[in-house]
């Protein structure tokens, strides 16, 4: 059996408005091993993007339990989640989140720098050169296509050469062939490198053709059978 990566039990996450709670994520038991390609799907509100940032160590989860890469960060400090985010965790987010200023080399070695690690040149050339941008690692974003962009965000995601990669709907502000492209770099990186990938989307057919799918609605796993679960 391959290595588990992430084990919750009983995850929960609340959020407090004013007098009320919001079940974000309701008890959820989840385990994630390597080499897994997990679609997180359900419709707007469900607790998607909720549950990948808890299991990313984006957030604190509010109770249950949470291990992840065989660390109990259930109560972890920001600090320590911090540190576990830059040495094992990638991250790619639907707006790319590039920064402006930089180009499409200096934004894939930012990483290195919050990490305080070694800016490795060629690494970062060769990881651009692997999600198809070679010819274009001196333009800025600006420069750039959505696809060019998300596809910059990926290497950006790799330099650290994560454990598990983390992607909130990466295809979500392209166009279909694009979107598409995106997902097969992501399959490409799964199948070729053994990586782990979690994604969100709302794509039924992207998220059909990633190994596991797991399906939210109102924060808890639910099965595929549930009839009101596609009312996006």
């Amino acid at each position: 059996m391959k290595e588990l990566l992430i084990k919750t039990e009983k995850l929960n996450k609340v959020y407090k408005l004013l007098v009320e709670e919001i079940y974000a994520v309701r008890d959820v038991d989840l385990e994630v091993r390597a080499g897994e390609f997990i679609a997180i799907m359900g419709p707007s509100g469900s607790g998607k993007t909720t549950l990948l940032d808890s299991l990313g160590c984006l957030t604190t989860i509010t109770s249950g339990r949470l291990n992840v890469l065989g660390k109990d960060v259930s109560q972890a400090r920001e600090s320590a989640l911090v540190a576990l985010r830059r040495k094992s965790l990638g991250f790619v987010f639907q707006d790319f989140l590039l920064i402006p200023t930089l180009t499409a080399l200096e934004n894939v070695q930012l990483p290195l720098l919050f990490a305080r690690a070694p800016q490795n040149n060629t690494r970062a050339v060769e990881l651009l050169e692997r999600v198809g941008l070679g010819k274009r690692i001196n333009h800025l974003p600006k420069e750039l296509s959505g696809g060019e962009k998300q596809r910059v965000a990926i290497a950006r995601a790799l330099i650290t050469s994560p454990k598990i990669l983390f992607a909130d709907e990466p295809t979500g502000n392209l166009d279909t062939k694009i979107g598409e492209e995106i997902f097969g770099l992501l399959m490409e990186l799964n199948i070729k490198d053994n990586l782990t990938v979690i994604m969100t989307t709302h794509n039924p057919k992207l998220g059909s053709l990633a190994s596991r799918v797991i399906y939210l609605k109102d924060g808890r796993i639910v099965s595929r059978e549930d009839s009101s679960l596609f009312t996006y």
